[in-house]
């Protein structure tokens, strides 16, 4: 006999920034319905499915519709805590829609933290609408204990890159205060240094991300690091649109745009691995 005290939320697996299953970011995304879901539970779920992010969608009206309308609220959490930008986990927010939901809308509209964020699509991409984020040169001695890694990094290969294994614990360790949340290492992309896709098309530039403060010792592709990337290669390039990849193990590709208007594109390909119910 079913328990009329347990709740049921529509829950989604989604693989971002690839077109195949168990590769790119995997997130999960909760849809909210009707239900009034407490911060204490969506954390407890996002610790539950121990996937980088979970995103919880939020109906703004009434008569809203997860099948329909074009604008939602948006929140993201890791297994330990709530962010403020997440760039996967949007993507897979709208592929939930788009492919699951079948929402018909050409682009969404997600109220977040960080202001608003659009989701359009793009052929076989979905394409996000995100803040830039400019890098900004930093002391060197300051951080110098997070990787032990020469700076001549950016000018090496991708077999450099690949290889690195950092101790995410002295990485802890070195800076336990909320200034850091994350780090980024990057590589400049060439034919020389194997920065090409399965096709032979090179990459502008590849990365890496570790993120141990937010409970992520690497995250495997992150749409919110290249609104960084995007500021960072466009002086060292000279141009604003590039195709990046992610080099962690599962890995991704991204097509980056810098804007005039002070936002980011960062498009992807995504696929739905997993479709059920939690039970609350």
């Amino acid at each position: 006999m079913a328990d009329p005290d347990v709740k049921k939320l529509p829950i989604f697996q989604v693989d971002a920034f690839t077109d195949k299953p168990f590769a790119g970011n995997p997130a999960a995304v909760c849809l909210l319905e009707d239900m009034d879901l407490t911060e204490e539970h969506q954390q407890k779920i996002a610790a539950e499915m121990n996937l980088s992010e979970t995103a919880y969608l939020r109906k703004l009206n009434p008569g809203d519709d997860f099948s329909s309308s074009s604008k939602f609220g948006l929140r993201w959490f890791t297994p330990t805590n709530e962010v403020a930008l997440c760039g996967h986990a949007t993507l897979a927010s709208a592929a939930t829609l788009f492919y699951m939901m079948k929402n018909p809308s050409s682009q969404l509209t997600f109220q977040t933290l960080s202001g608003d964020l659009f989701a359009r699509r793009e052929g076989d991409f979905i394409s996000l609408d995100l803040p830039e984020n400019k890098s900004q040169p930093q002391d060197k001695e300051t951080y110098s204990q997070l990787l032990q890694i020469e700076y001549s990094i950016l000018n090496s290969c991708r077999q450099t890159l690949e290889s690195l294994r950092p101790d995410t614990a002295s990485m802890l360790a070195a800076h336990t205060q909320d200034i850091i949340r994350g780090v980024i290492v990057t590589v400049k992309g060439s034919l020389e240094n194997g920065c090409v896709d399965n096709h032979g098309e090179m990459y502008d530039f590849i990365s890496r991300y570790f993120a141990p403060w937010n409970g992520i010792p690497e995250d495997p592709v992150t749409g919110s690091a290249h609104t960084v990337l995007a500021s960072y290669w466009a002086k060292e390039l000279g141009k604003t649109e590039f195709y990046a990849r992610q080099c962690s193990a599962r890995g991704g590709d991204l097509k980056v745009r810098l804007r005039e208007d002070g936002r980011v594109d960062v498009a992807g390909k995504a696929t739905v691995v997993l479709q059920g119910m939690i039970r609350i």
